[in-house]
């Protein structure tokens, strides 16, 4: 079956679209075989949701603050200074659209609610008020809650929404980032009701989040200056000790005699000692504002943390003490090969597993020699080839699970085939292996979320044994049930 268009829901016969929409949500809940697939990110929304126990018959976003305490906490909250920018972008705007401008916190909470009046009471109807919750563990798939679950923007339409009481409802919504630390602030939507959707509305979402997190960062950068600039005796007080001014959070504002620091240092709150990551010890005094880091003498650095993400579906990731590190497929093979084998292998016996009888020790030192250029010679040694640094691959967390009977642990490690495009003779037995043992272990649990959770994978997903376990153990009232039904009568059509 065909996608639904991704991305931005933007029909040209909105009404159309919507019982389109309408006919695809009754098929996939009601487990009979859908006339279209929804959208990827709806599909993966509606998973979420239904695995949370979203009831899509009667769920009813829950009204958690009542208007003193939602007061309170919008003179708490971040996104309180940003406001203005964002009612002279979105307010008038949806006004004119009869829509209306939501601004949640990052729990879905909504603080902020403006817009066109006749729509505003429309949403009262509904709950989509300030003080409720719409994160998708509650009130299943929706614009805020969805982009606050994934960190994307995105557009949810009509029975995209996993509830049916919104069915009348389109909404855009757009996550907010704090500048300093990365973490979700919230999101930004812009919601109304279905025959006034804009196709530019989630465009003009995103944009204004990009332009409160520009005046995020310009408020930073002023407390930043103002803080070095209260605090700079501190540092000058070392006469040339080694030390740096740090902010609230960690983040270096200005650094003397320090030689390679992190941007940030992870503190506790009100100081202590401290220890970078490559050893060295600091104290860390808090100061009016923010705080005096001291550094010490270096100590015996520790090992460089090489992560391998090579379980799934998507690209495959190496990052060396959390830096992705761009790499090769055989690269890759190397790395899965020697993580395999810590005791180390020689030239020869690392050609007979990456090629076979056909290997040339030649061949794989060119390779190793390429690899140590990449990731470092601390990381890759010679005589054997060996790592040497802290290895955390989830291929190992995988087998280290089975082997102490941690189901759970095991499939939830497991996201996908071992390096699927490796031909390697090694690599390919190593993901055989794991694959048919995972199954194994899940189909013989009779756990039903380790059995979602493989059925979720490239290599569960048409298994049409994992899909009947599935529907035998999830037990009636689950939502999950109508889901794994549906799939499992797509299964059988595709093989008849």
């Amino acid at each position: 079956m065909a996608e639904l268009p991704g991305g931005e829901a933007s029909p040209r016969d909105p009404q159309a679209y919507a019982r389109l929409l309408k006919d695809v949500h009754d098929a996939v809940l009601s487990g009979v075989p859908a006339p279209r697939s929804p959208r990827s990110v709806v599909s993966a929304s509606w998973n979420r949701s239904l695995a949370a126990r979203v009831d899509p018959d009667k769920g009813v976003a829950p009204l958690v603050y009542d208007s003193g305490e939602v007061s309170g906490l919008r003179e708490e909250h971040p996104l309180a200074p940003v406001l203005p920018t964002l009612r002279q972008t979105l307010v008038s705007i949806a006004d004119d659209a009869e829509h209306m401008m939501i601004v949640t916190d990052a729990a879905g909470h909504i603080l902020w609610r403006e817009g066109a009046a006749g729509v505003l009471r429309r949403a009262d109807g509904v709950m989509l008020a300030e003080g409720t919750r719409w994160s998708e563990d509650v009130i299943g798939t929706n614009a805020m809650g969805t982009t606050l679950a994934t960190g994307e923007p995105v557009q949810i339409y009509s029975a995209e929404h996993l509830v049916r009481t919104y069915h009348g409802w389109t909404c855009a919504a757009a996550p907010v980032r704090d500048p300093e630390s990365g973490a979700l602030l919230g999101s930004i939507d812009v919601s109304g009701p279905l025959r006034t959707v804009h196709p530019a509305m989630l465009a003009l979402v995103t944009a204004a989040a990009q332009l409160a997190e520009g005046q995020l960062r310009a408020r930073l950068a002023m407390r930043d200056e103002r803080l070095r600039a209260a605090n700079m005796s501190h540092l000058e007080a070392l006469r040339g000790a080694p030390g740096a001014l740090l902010s609230a959070k960690g983040r270096v504002l200005a650094a003397e005699a320090c030689g390679d620091l992190p941007s940030t240092v992870d503190i506790r709150p009100g100081g202590g000692t401290v220890t970078l990551l490559d050893g060295r010890l600091g104290t860390v005094e808090p100061l009016s504002e923010g705080y005096l880091l001291r550094l010490r003498n270096r100590v015996p650095s520790r090992r460089p943390r090489l992560a391998l993400e090579f379980l799934t579906d998507g690209p495959p990731s190496t990052t060396v003490d959390g830096r992705e590190v761009p790499f090769t497929l055989r690269h890759a093979e190397i790395l899965t090969l020697l993580a395999l084998h810590p005791g180390g292998l020689s030239a020869e016996r690392l050609a007979l597993l990456l090629y076979g009888e056909s290997g040339n020790p030649v061949t794989v030192r060119a390779e190793i020699h390429r690899l140590r250029t990449q990731l470092g010679s601390d990381i890759v040694q010679t005589r054997p080839y060996r790592l040497s640094a802290e290895v955390d691959a989830d291929f190992l967390r995988v087998r280290a699970a089975l082997k102490r009977g941690d189901v759970a642990g095991a499939a939830n490690a497991f996201r996908g085939p071992l390096l699927p495009e490796s031909e390697s003779p090694a690599v390919r037995e190593e993901r055989e292996s794991v694959t048919a043992s995972i199954r194994r272990v899940v189909l013989g649990s009779g756990d039903a979320a380790a059995l979602w959770s493989y059925w979720e994978t490239p290599s569960g997903a048409d298994d049409l044994e994992i899909v009947d376990a599935l529907c035998r153990v999830l037990p009636e009232g689950d939502p999950r049930r109508a889901v794994a039904f549906t799939h499992r009568a797509r299964v059988l059509s595709g093989r008849s």
